[in-house]
């Protein structure tokens, strides 16, 4: 079972914070034009939430191996190109999560630090940021079984 919900994990937390940002945005659709006293946290909650709503598609991307890709020269080329180009190609996204989750690590240690709070909610800052670092990381899990996938079904 924990097994089934690691494999949907982007989707269950997915739905979550869409239904949270789309309950967020009519509350403060409401209050702007029926009370005319418009909730600034949500602004803040919502852009911050589709940050991390961003990080889970491009994770649920390369789980299901539909993310964008520019196949015309890839597809023309000899099978040891394609093996070449596809390794080159998930090594690059590799290395760019992991530096993702170093400067994230980052950051959050210095909103640690620092005592970082949002303007709107006064929360601490690491409550956002820290997603950025969890998610890449899940991300880099994903490209490694997406790859695991394709070398296992020589599908290149």
């Amino acid at each position: 079972m924990l097994r089934k919900f690691f494999e949907h994990v982007e989707e269950a937390v997915g739905a979550f914070i869409i239904f949270g940002m789309a309950l967020l945005s009519f509350v403060n659709v409401i209050t702007r034009y029926v009370i005319v006293y418009p909730l600034a946290f949500t602004e803040e909650l919502t852009i911050n939430m589709f940050v991390w709503i961003t990080l889970l598609g491009i994770s649920m991307a390369f789980r299901k191996n539909a993310h964008l890709a520019v196949t015309v020269l890839y597809d023309k080329v000899p099978l040891f190109w394609r093996k070449c180009f596809f390794f080159a190609a998930h090594i690059f996204c590799i290395v760019f999560f992991l530096l993702l989750i170093r400067l994230g690590s980052v950051q959050v240690m210095d909103e640690l630090e620092l005592g970082a709070t949002s303007e709107a909610l006064a929360i601490p800052t690491v409550v956002y940021t820290g997603g950025v670092p969890v998610f890449s990381a899940l991300i880099i899990v994903r490209i490694l079984q997406s790859m695991r996938g394709t070398m296992r079904d020589s599908s290149y």
